[in-house]
């Protein structure tokens, strides 16, 4: 597999480097919003195992079936934003309450399949390493592939101002959102985080 020679640096969304740029800055294109999509299916494991142990299994192969609407993904990149900014702040609290509520909000809905929770939950994760610099391209083929970034990146900074900016944001993302612990079964989806790795050819 060789390198692309460049690493991915959220050109679709916000540069690496400057991942605490305006947090309410206008939303992504569809374009931008599919490509984030993309890459988080990409990473979406094929069998993920919940807190109780229950495995779901994904087939590859049925991406529609398992792909959210856009402008739901859009609100979970939404989500994914603050908590890379949270990420950055070394706001680690605040980071796992927003991706709680984010998971709580889905899994209340009922809306969802389990398989789809998971890529929910991946696109969160993805948005995260995107913006903090864990996610590179590389080319097999001609053809571009996500994977995690296992070298250690240069630390962003954060001022306190931005610290107390993302605090609020998050705070009251959360508050709009169900009550913490108010479902058990939130509480565990909220939990959980698929693991991330480099997507398997077919």
């Amino acid at each position: 597999m060789r390198t692309a020679g460049w690493t991915w640096a959220c050109g679709v969304f916000l540069a690496a480097g400057a991942a605490l740029a305006p947090v309410n800055a206008q939303e992504l294109s569809e374009r931008a919003t599919k490509t984030f999509m993309s890459y988080a299916w990409q990473l979406t494991p094929e069998a993920f195992t919940k807190p109780d142990g229950t495995t779901i299994q994904i087939d590859k192969k049925k991406q529609n079936e398992v792909l959210v609407p856009l402008e739901v993904a859009r609100k979970v990149i939404r989500a994914g934003r603050l908590s890379a900014h949270a990420q950055v702040c070394e706001l680690a609290q605040d980071q796992s309450d927003n991706h709680k509520s984010l998971m709580q909000r889905h899994v209340q809905s009922k809306k969802w399949t389990p398989q789809q929770l998971v890529y929910i939950n991946q696109l969160h994760l993805t948005t995260v390493m995107l913006l903090t610099g864990r996610i590179k391209l590389v080319e097999k083929k001609g053809d571009k592939q996500v994977v995690v970034e296992e070298e250690k990146r240069e630390a962003q900074t954060c001022s306190d101002e931005q610290r107390q900016k993302v605090k609020e944001l998050i705070a009251s993302y959360v508050k709009a959102g169900p009550a913490a612990g108010s479902n058990t079964a939130s509480s565990k989806a909220a939990d959980a985080q698929p693991a991330t790795a480099a997507p398997t050819r077919k």
